[in-house]
């Protein structure tokens, strides 16, 4: 996954805040010293170098984004060099495939293909450590109704697996994990998106030892 060069400016990103964790995600940001918006419309994209989209209920999540005009603008960020991290929902929402669903809406940015729920019901969550390209040591996830990414296309690099599932993978300008990295208080997940997949400086600190 090669850091994207971009000019230097004060690292702004944005968190969809139409449902899920988005929260837990603006926490993790603002203690790597990230400057974080919270995304609700299309004029909130304005001047920001990436944006997170959280995990939540992905169909009700594609709604909402339609609704808001959200989906086409998040489309157009990223055509013109914005990065996206799907995380579980948000991860299905940046799919090309849903498999037995193709016909819900989604951003469909990502070449691969995913099963909705395919770790289990909630009551089925599970964590487990993970050995994640990019970091230096193995990052403990939590896994909460977790999509199953099955098959990835050209150009995406599999960043982590768990029992030979790909459970993170990157493309230009994208990432997508199906676990919630923001809500154990490990943050290099994070950094690693921001330094990574949004090409913006931040302290090695942020991308190896223990939880930030």
């Amino acid at each position: 996954m090669a850091a994207v060069n971009r000019p230097a400016r004060p690292p702004l990103i944005g968190v969809l805040a139409l449902q899920g964790a988005f929260r837990e995600h603006r926490q993790a940001l603002e203690r790597l010293g990230v400057a974080v918006s919270e995304v609700r419309l299309p004029r909130h994209l304005d001047g920001l170098h990436g944006v997170i989209i959280p995990g939540g209920e992905s169909t009700t999540m594609a709604k909402l984004m339609r609704d808001y005009g959200l989906d086409r603008a998040l489309e157009s960020f990223h055509r013109d060099g914005g990065a996206l991290w799907g995380t579980c929902a948000g991860a299905i929402e940046l799919a090309s495939d849903i498999v037995g669903f193709p016909e819900q809406p989604r951003l469909g940015l990502m070449p691969m293909s995913v099963v909705r729920n395919d770790y289990g019901r909630q009551v089925a969550s599970f964590e487990a450590d993970l050995d994640i390209r990019g970091l230096d040591a193995p990052f403990h996830a939590l896994f909460i109704r977790a999509p199953r990414i099955v098959a990835v296309g050209e150009g995406v690099e599999v960043l982590a697996r768990y029992e030979g599932d790909i459970v993170a993978a990157a493309a230009p300008q994208l990432m997508a994990t199906v676990f919630h990295p923001e809500l154990l208080g490990d943050d290099r997940v994070h950094a690693l998106f921001v330094e990574r997949v949004c090409g913006l400086p931040l302290t090695a600190a942020g991308l190896t030892g223990e939880a930030t």
